[in-house]
Parts: C-alpha cells; sequence; structure tokens
C-alpha cells in the first residue's frame, strides 16, 4: 500500500546523516502542534509481542495526531505465537509464519512497527534480531523496530532530540553512560542504540559498568569505527565518579550482562555484588551541572534516588515526551 520509496528502521544507522537531521529538525517544529493531515487515509499497524507503556502511548498518539489511524494488535490475546525460521516444517506451536503475516498485513497498512519478544536464553540468538528481519524481508511497507534484543532506535531518536534541546551543538559535550542495579535489568538495546547515536553528533562518551557488563562486542566495533568517523572520543570501563566528573549529561541505565544472559540465577548472584550502583546526589555532586537521563521505566531508590529523579537536574519526563515528536517526525519522514 505504500507510494513512497520504501525504507525500514530497524536501527538508528538506517537513517543516514541528512535524513537523521531532517527528523530531528522537524521533530521541534512539530512540538506544541497537535493536529496534522499528514497520515489522514493511512493505517500504522502496531504489533506488541512483549509489553509496552510509553512505546505503546507514544506511537498510537503520534499517528493519531497525524490524522492516522493505529492498529494495535498484542500477542497471545490479538494473534498467535509465529514462525520466523525459513523453510521449516510448522508441526510446533506457530500456527503461522511471519512471511504470510506480513505479506498480508503489508496489504491493509502502511506501515508496521514492531516489538518483538526476546528469546532471553542465548544471546548469540536473540543479538540476531531474527524477528524484525522476518519482517523487514517479507513486508512490502516500511517496518519500525520499536525495541528488539540489539537495538531501540525510537528511544535513540527521543535521547537526540532532547540532548540537542538541553546542550545546543553536541560536538566535544560529554556524556556518561553508568549501569545502574535493578532487580529487572533490560537488555542493552536502548545502550547500544544511543552510544552510536551520541557518537554519530560527535559527543564524547565515558562508559561505566561493573566487570562482566560489556556492551555486545561487533556494536563496539562499531561504535570505535564511529569515533574515528565523527571525531568523537570513547572511554571505557570508567568508574562511576571519573565519569560523571565533568559530564554534561548522565544516563543512567539497567541492562543484562552479555556474559550470563540466559542464566537467571547467575545474573542475580551477579547483580547482588553490585546494588551500590545507583544515581544519587553524592554521585552528582562532582558535576553540579549535568542533568539526568533514563529511557524509563525506572526503580525509584533502587536505580535513582528521588531527589534526584524529582529534581531540577532530570530530564526524564521531558525526554519521554519527546517520544511522540520524534516518532511523528518519523512517521512523515517515512510516508510522506
Amino acid at each position: 500500500m505504500a507510494d513512497t520509496e520504501l525504507q525500514h528502521v530497524s536501527r538508528l544507522r538506517d537513517l543516514d546523516d541528512d535524513a537523521l537531521n531532517q527528523v530531528l529538525e522537524l521533530s521541534g517544529r512539530l512540538k506544541g502542534r497537535h493536529s496534522r493531515g499528514d497520515l489522514v487515509g493511512r493505517t500504522v499497524g502496531l504489533l506488541f509481542f512483549r509489553g509496552s507503556l510509553r512505546t505503546r502511548a507514544s506511537f498510537e498518539t503520534a499517528v493519531h495526531q497525524l490524522g492516522g489511524h493505529a492498529l494495535n494488535l498484542t500477542a497471545m490475546s490479538d494473534f498467535w505465537e509465529l514462525e520466523e525460521n525459513e523453510g521449516v516444517v510448522m508441526d510446533g506451536r506457530a500456527p503461522e509464519h511471519i512471511k504470510d503475516a506480513a505479506t498480508v498485513l503489508s496489504r491493509y497498512c502502511h506501515a508496521l512497527a514492531i516489538r518483538p519478544a526476546l528469546g532471553g536464553s542465548h544471546w548469540d540468538s536473540d543479538r540476531n534480531d531474527r524477528h524484525i528481519k522476518g519482517w523487514t524481508r517479507h513486508a512490502s511497507v516500511p517496518v519500525i523496530n520499536m525495541e528488539s534484543a540489539l537495538w531501540h532506535p525510537l528511544q535513540a531518536l527521543a535521547d537526540l532530540l532532547t540532548l540537542r534541546e538541553h546542550l545546543g551543538r553536541l560536538k566535544k559535550k560529554r556524556v556518561a553512560i553508568v549501569w545502574v542495579h535493578s532487580p529487572t535489568p533490560a537488555s542493552p538495546a536502548v545502550v547500544h542504540s544511543l552510544l552510536h547515536a551520541v557518537l554519530r553528533s560527535g559527543m564524547n562518551v565515558s562508559l561505566s559498568h561493573p566487570s562482566g557488563y560489556e556492551l555486545d562486542d561487533e556494536v563496539m566495533d562499531e561504535a570505535h569505527a564511529l569515533s574515528k568517523e565523527y571525531g568523537s572520543e570513547i572511554d571505557l570501563g570508567t568508574p562511576p565518579e571519573k565519569a560523571v566528573r565533568d559530564a554534561h549529561v548522565v544516563y543512567a541505565r539497567s541492562w543484562q550482562s552479555i556474559e550470563s544472559y540466559g542464566n537467571p540465577t547467575l545474573q542475580a548472584s551477579q547483580r547482588s555484588k553490585h546494588t551500590n550502583w545507583r544515581i544519587d546526589e553524592k554521585l552528582l555532586a562532582s558535576s553540579p551541572d549535568a542533568r539526568l537521563m533514563h529511557a524509563m521505566p525506572v526503580r525509584r531508590n533502587v536505580e535513582i534516588t528521588d531527589s534526584v529523579l524529582d529534581g531540577p537536574r532530570s530530564l526524564l519526563y521531558e525526554q519521554a515526551a519527546n517520544r511522540l515528536w520524534s516518532q511523528m517526525a518519523l512517521l512523515i519522514h517515512l510516508l510522506r
């Protein structure tokens, strides 16, 4: 049904620098304008194979505010498990293949946004993002990744918009990405996308986490290549106190250990050694002008103290609000 050149957004690098800047500039122009007709007569299918709050609410609102219709579908209540492997004999749990679902939904919708389920057992398997790749391979309309195991491009777009609004020119500004303890850590997708996004903007990065919480090797290889290409710097293995010092922004996030991925007992034991990794006023004291960001949901007084979350440093609500504007801009870019 698409009447534009087909483009998928599985990761932020699917947008070249010109396209990324256009989307971010349009995001800023859209703020405060709650009604446009760019998607009148258009339907965007939203398929959730796991839970969502901000992504679902902001995406559905974005479609409606552009005059379109959001078709919300939730796995196991609105549809069933889908087979993602090619050439298999489908005598297992899945009654339908992604190939068939994507082909049919492309006849109904002008774009499809997917939040896939994570296997959770083997990082080498989950990192391949086979589910997203299956949709992009078989859909004949743009497919947007609403957070896979490896990437969260929509969060990175909102993060860049927030950073631009509060720091202006980003080149040579410093962001400290600090791991924080949580009993329910997420995949490293947010941090992977954030890291690449800020390096492309010329920002310098201090990455602080306990041993055993290193990011994906291939993602880091790309990050080092980006730092050379865009003249940015990456400091690895930095203690949180040093990472925060002189940072313009402190980005807190809890992510799973790839080292112990799929082993909940080992993961819990590993996390229990680092419960003191949290953001509080004492940690931020060495950088009095630093602002705080976090993708949410956030565990109060576990990951970050109330005094910081509710204080003047916090950009969390603005960051979350920017999901709406940046996703509206992305939809216009893909479907105009």
